[in-house]
């Protein structure tokens, strides 16, 4: 459940609608990283909305409301979620996992695994993250739990993890790999370097691979969190992004702000994709990802 259902419920009701109900649900948007210009966005429709419609109590304007963010989220619903696809045009399906520290990436990459074998599909990961054996101990213990081999060097670069195990999984003919990476700051030129490093020898290996590049996002992180899906994107292009954390925070609204700074296209050179936003991450369990559904989103944020 949404932290940020429970402030929005006491907004509805039979409130009278005026100018101080407008500024509670404004700052409540705000204090969910709902983001200015996505929060100017949605107050402008109710108001129109309410105007028009002659709605007295909020209680009415709930279901706009919902109705509206729905709008605002549907160019982040991928009609072709590769989780929701039964069949790839990929064998292997090459799947590069980015993200900062502690966003939980290697607690995804088990979860996309569960995900994919209840699928009936072979999966092999490879722990990319060279720098830390606590991530590679993290990733391997993932592994155990879903029982699929994971692929490491004591030594080496994440690029070197990904060359042989791409390989090995075209050898063995494995539907689905998954390439952990370092978490690493947009903000570090060398790392960045890095990881585009790895796309290339990945792309040398596989010609149209990483088939799916994917950001977890930490729910918590607000406004920072978009500056880090644009930094990667620009970086290294991003098809997909999973959001994490999402099961008790107030934060949630963060996704309302993706879709509006999204709009802006990617750099000059980056590969052009259209970034969706793939799943939500709702629990520590193998079954808590969710595929992204904009209007099921929306309900949960305010309903």
């Amino acid at each position: 459940m949404f932290g940020l259902r429970k402030t929005l419920g006491s907004l509805f009701g039979l409130h009278p609608i005026d100018e101080s109900w407008f500024e509670q649900l404004e700052e409540t948007l705000l204090k969910a990283d709902v983001g200015i210009a996505t929060t100017n966005v949605l107050i402008a429709s109710l108001r129109k909305l309410a105007k028009s419609q002659l709605i007295q109590n909020a209680e009415d304007l709930k279901g706009l409301l919902v109705q509206e963010i729905s709008r605002l989220l549907a160019p982040l619903e991928n009609p072709q979620n590769p989780l929701l696809l039964s069949q790839s045009n990929h064998k292997p399906e090459i799947w590069l996992i980015v993200g900062v520290n502690g966003a939980g990436k290697t607690t995804s990459i088990g979860k996309l695994c569960h995900h994919f074998q209840v699928q009936g599909k072979s999966v092999l990961l490879a722990a990319g993250d060279t720098f830390r054996a606590a991530a590679r101990n993290q990733l391997k213990e993932w592994g155990e739990r879903n029982q699929v081999q994971v692929l490491s060097q004591e030594s080496g670069d994440a690029a070197a993890v990904a060359h042989d195990a791409i390989h090995a999984a075209i050898s063995r003919q494995i539907d689905v790999l998954f390439i952990d990476t370092a978490g690493r700051l947009a903000t570090q030129g060398n790392l960045m370097e890095e990881l585009k490093k790895v796309k290339r020898v990945i792309s040398k290996v596989v010609p149209d691979a990483p088939h799916q590049i994917v950001l977890v996002l930490d729910g918590n992180t607000g406004q920072n969190g978009i500056a880090q899906v644009l930094a990667f994107r620009n970086a290294i292009g991003l098809q997909g992004i999973i959001v994490t954390k999402l099961d008790g925070t107030a934060k949630g609204g963060v996704i309302c702000a993706l879709s509006k700074a999204l709009e802006t296209p990617p750099e000059t050179g980056t590969p052009a994709f259209k970034t969706f936003v793939y799943a939500l991450g709702k629990g520590e369990g193998l079954s808590d990802l969710e595929p992204f559904n904009a209007e099921a989103y929306a309900k949960e944020l305010v309903e």
